[in-house]
């Protein structure tokens, strides 16, 4: 895989992710809602950990800027 993400993309997805979390585990959107909340945050995080994302991959977008 290769780095498809910048880093300002990287922290966005990881705030998001953070909320999400929050909203779900602090009960403030539960049931079939927060699951999927829940889902998209770990999805996030996963994407922001290894700077690679399969949407951005299919679409050919690139926030990532080689030098």
């Amino acid at each position: 895989m290769k780095r498809n993400m910048s880093n300002t993309d990287r922290i966005v997805r990881t705030v998001i992710a953070l909320l999400f979390a929050y909203l779900y585990f602090g009960g403030i959107v539960t049931g079939a809602l927060g699951v999927v909340l829940l889902v998209v945050a770990v999805v996030f995080l996963l994407t922001s950990i290894f700077a690679f994302c399969p949407i951005y991959y299919l679409l050919k977008i690139r926030t990532w800027k080689e030098a």
